[in-house]
């Protein structure tokens, strides 16, 4: 049965789930979820597509924690897959990384593809964004379509897929709509030079606003 409990990780000093040798706080989400626990046991330990990905992550990290970087753990991980085919969905800011993304993939003998967002150029007044809010009015601006990004990789036949810079919310939509398993090579944040984490390292001091409830206004009540 489910605690009448607004506790969670967030708000642990213990972290009892990683070495088990401590005592669980009485509002542990493990102690909580020991059923559905042993349910996703069973199905790490099971050859479906979920098993496959958890043990190659496991791995990944067993034999490399702090020696490698995301981009080469992102080929490792493939390899350790047998993936012949990665797909690559770029935004087109970061074409040029994606590009060497891509060229350092081959190396290890895996096929890309690579789409960007703009794919289909559809105008964003098309989707009903008013020409107002284009970051240049007046001009054709193409919207991002993350869901064409995956429909061109699924028929491609990618097994891996690859985000390098979609946007939030578009990242959203392209895993959603992806039928590989997709990882995460490159999170956008223009502001800190793609680190999205140095806002949470600066938070009480450069950014101490983030900490601020007017920062964020609450939507007002319907």
């Amino acid at each position: 049965m489910k605690k009448n409990c607004n506790l969670s990780c967030s708000e642990c000093a213990v972290r009892n789930c990683y070495r088990r040798d401590k005592t669980f706080p009485t509002f542990c989400l493990t102690e909580e979820f020991t059923d559905a626990a042993e349910q996703t046991k069973s199905l790490y330990q099971s050859d479906t597509v979920d098993g496959k990905l958890a043990r190659a992550a496991a791995e990944i990290e067993g034999e490399y924690y702090g020696r490698l970087t995301r981009l080469e753990e992102t080929i490792r991980f493939a390899q350790k897959l047998g993936v012949k085919k990665l797909g690559i969905a770029s935004c087109i800011g970061l074409l040029d990384e994606a590009s060497l993304y891509a060229k350092i993939v081959r190396t290890a003998g895996i096929e890309t593809r690579t789409v960007i967002c703009k794919v289909g150029a559809i105008d964003k007044t098309e989707i009903g964004i008013p020409d107002a809010l284009k970051v240049c009015p007046g001009c054709n601006e193409s919207c991002c379509n993350p869901a064409l990004q995956a429909q061109v990789l699924n028929e491609w036949g990618s097994e891996l897929n690859v985000l390098v810079g979609l946007c939030v919310g578009h990242d959203a939509i392209f895993t959603r709509h992806s039928q590989a398993p997709a990882v995460t090579f490159i999170v956008k944040d223009r502001v800190l030079a793609h680190n999205p984490a140095a806002a949470l390292y600066t938070a009480k001091f450069y950014y101490k606003r983030l900490l601020d409830e007017k920062t964020f206004p609450k939507p007002k009540q319907q």
